[in-house]
């Protein structure tokens, strides 16, 4: 995901407590029960994480939760800017959360190759 990794001075006051809440950025995989899983920053505007463990030729879908993202979503869902293996995403699914949140749906084909 690019996206700055430190909170951002200009997040309004309205957003600071899901600010609080989100924490570490984090994703929530569907493979995994959409447990959180938190994100590697990659200095200054990157985050990253590798899985070894993404079902092949099954749709899959995901939520990232990010502090800065709490202006544009009350949970701090991550709607723009996320790509799976270089390919880069639309929002095109709704995951659980605090009720529906947006997130990200993909296919991952045996040799790595990314479709939405």
């Amino acid at each position: 995901m690019a996206a700055a990794t430190t909170r951002r001075s200009d997040l309004p006051p309205s957003a600071q407590s899901c600010a609080d809440a989100v924490g570490a950025t984090h994703i929530h995989p569907s493979w995994r029960n959409f447990a959180a899983i938190p994100l590697q920053p990659i200095q200054p505007d990157r985050y990253e994480i590798g899985f070894t463990d993404v079902p092949i030729n099954m749709r899959m879908s995901f939520r990232i939760n990010d502090q800065n993202a709490c202006d544009e979503n009350p949970t701090g869902a991550v709607t723009r800017n996320v790509s799976v293996n270089d390919v880069p995403l639309v929002q095109n699914a709704t995951t659980p959360g605090n009720g529906d949140e947006p997130g990200f749906a993909f296919t991952m084909a045996p040799n790595g190759t990314i479709s939405q």
